[in-house]
Parts: structure tokens; C-alpha cells; sequence
């Protein structure tokens, strides 16, 4: 079953004080989501990826298409029972506890009074804010409010969770908790949309993947689809302590590690690689072929965007 699914989903706004100006904030998108999926929407600032969770929560209205959640238009009420969502800043007020907030969302999405104190404590339990639970949220570093935000995102026990920017604010642990919180979800069969700008998260995490550029959908796909699509690398380390010349004709990036030398090269070059270290008696220590990642596809398609949009110019 498809859980989420846009349809020529677009958003201009008018820009400016006296005479406005339109400003194409995302053109015409075709997604789906199928349920059960981790969808990772990765971009840079000002791609378009807050606006697309805007418009599917129904914070703001489309230019023109439309979307649909679990088979319902996002305009149907009914659907908002089912959905889960953390905006990147997140306003609470400030001088509730951790356990009130969450609460008064348990009471907003309906709960029964007596259900709804089991619940908030095993969600603060399960976000790690069990001993802070009294605690002001104005109190709250950071990470704390990001963790009580995941909480009241999935309190209700939602199908579908959109997450803009989770892992921001977050220290290395608290990385790794949400991740695996996520991991949960999808376990559960939950549907989580999350937006990133931490490829490596998205690359551990995510069945799929969507790269957005300047409003426009660049490349959607499972992660090890769309890696195969870069050029394939070599790692070659040798001993010494210079870097012959004509390697960085060849596209090398070279590093000195003590009495070697790292280089990362196109595979495609590694035979006239091997030759100039022949040539220059150098003694190889390693070849290593490089798994292409998410980052490298993902500059490929935003640095490619930018270059289409210079030459339009």
C-alpha cells in the first residue's frame, strides 16, 4: 500500500513589499512512499524540503497538485489522527515540564485519561527524558527539546511520522538513539518521512532515497541503485613520501599518513596509476576498490543542478 503519494505537488510564493515578485519554492513533485518505508528527503538549504513537509502536513496550500496519505487527501481531517510530525524548530512552552507537554498532546490527540499517564511515561522513558520529566522545558538543552519533540511526534502511536531534521542539535549518542528509535518504528511497520542534511544517517538508515535541488526532484531510488550510478574509485597506498606528478593529472586526491602515501583515484585510471608508480620505483603497499556513497551521488546531483542553472544563465 502506498502511504505517501504527491501528485504534481508545487508551491510558488510572492516575494517582496511593493511590487512581488513570484519565487518557485517547488516545482511539480511525483513521490510515493510505500508503507513501512524509511524515506530519507535529502537537500541543501533552501531546496524545498520544509516546504514539501509543510504542504503535506497542511501548514500552508499547494500552488497547484495535490497529495495523499494513506490513500486520503491531505485535506481530509480524518487523516490527521494518523500522522506524526516534528517541524526542524520546534516552539514549546517554555515553563511546562516535559511531562505536561506531553500531557496536554496526549489529551489533543484524544487519549483516554487513564491510558494517558501509562503512555507519557513510557515515552519520556523510551526518549531518554525519564529523570528530567519535572524538569522546565525552558531548562532544556538543545537535544533534550529535540528528544520531547520525537515524543509528542509519536505519542499517539501515528502510521505515518514526518521528521524534519530529527538528528538536529543532537551529540553523537543522541544520534544513535534516534536512529535506532526510527529503527523501531520501521519494526513496527510505522512509515517515516525524514528530511536530512546527514548523509550518513540517511545511507544507514533509509530503504529509499529522494536528492531535491532548488524545488526540483533530482533522483529518487534505493540508496544501492543510486550509488551505482557514480563512477567507480580505487584506493592505492604505496611507501615514500612524495606524490609523482603526473597522478594529479589523473583526478587524484593524495594524502601523506606518515611514510605513505593515500591516493583515491577513477577506476578507470588505475592502469596508468600503476604505471607511474612502476616508473618512479615506488613500492605499493595496497589496492582497494571504493564503494561509492550517498555523499558522493548527492554532490554529483546538487554540484550538476547548480552547473545547468549557470549555463542557463
Amino acid at each position: 500500500m502506498i502511504a505517501i503519494e504527491t501528485i504534481n505537488l508545487e508551491k510558488t510564493y510572492a516575494v517582496g513589499f511593493w511590487r512581488k515578485a513570484p519565487r518557485v519554492a517547488l516545482r511539480p513533485l511525483n513521490l510515493t512512499v510505500t508503507e513501512g518505508e524509511v524515506f530519507g528527503f535529502l537537500g541543501p538549504n533552501g531546496a524545498g524540503k520544509t516546504t514539501t513537509l509543510k504542504l503535506l502536513m497542511g501548514l500552508v496550500f499547494p500552488t497547484g497538485g495535490t497529495a495523499r496519505i494513506l490513500g486520503k487527501d491531505i485535506n481530509d481531517s480524518a487523516i490527521k489522527a494518523q500522522i506524526g510530525f516534528l517541524p526542524e524548530q520546534p516552539y514549546f512552552y517554555d515553563y511546562l515540564t516535559a511531562k505536561e507537554l506531553l500531557e496536554y498532546y496526549a489529551q489533543l490527540s484524544g487519549m483516554e485519561p487513564k491510558e494517558r499517564g501509562r503512555k507519557v511515561e513510557a515515552m519520556l522513558e523510551r526518549v531518554g527524558l525519564k529523570d528530567a520529566a519535572r524538569v522546565q522545558l525552558r531548562k532544556f538543552s538543545k537535544g533534550m527539546l529535540q528528544r520531547v519533540g520525537l515524543a509528542q511526534a509519536i505519542l499517539h502511536d501515528p502510521k505515518v511520522v514526518f521528521l524534519d531534521e530529527p538528528m538536529s542539535g543532537l551529540d553523537p549518542m543522541g544520534r544513535r538513539e534516534v536512529r535506532d528509535l526510527m529503527e523501531e518504528l520501521k519494526q513496527q511497520g510505522k512509515t517515516v518521512f525524514f528530511s536530512t542534511h546527514i548523509l550518513s544517517d540517511a545511507e544507514a538508515l533509509c530503504d529509499r532515497v529522494a536528492v531535491i535541488h532548488r524545488g526540483e526532484l533530482r533522483g529518487v531510488g534505493h540508496v544501492a541503485e543510486l550509488t551505482s550510478s557514480v563512477a567507480a574509485k580505487v584506493e592505492l597506498i604505496w611507501n615514500g613520501s612524495a606524490v609523482p606528478a603526473g597522478l594529479n593529472a589523473l583526478g587524484a586526491e593524495c594524502h601523506m599518513i606518515g611514510e605513505t602515501v593515500r591516493a583515491v583515484l577513477p577506476e578507470v585510471q588505475q592502469e596508468a596509476a600503476m604505471e607511474i608508480l612502476r616508473r618512479e620505483r615506488l613500492r605499493l603497499v595496497s589496492l582497494t576498490p571504493v564503494r561509492p556513497s550517498l555523499e558522493e551521488y548527492y554532490l554529483q546531483k546538487v554540484n550538476s543542478a547548480a552547473e545547468a542553472v549557470g549555463v542557463a544563465r
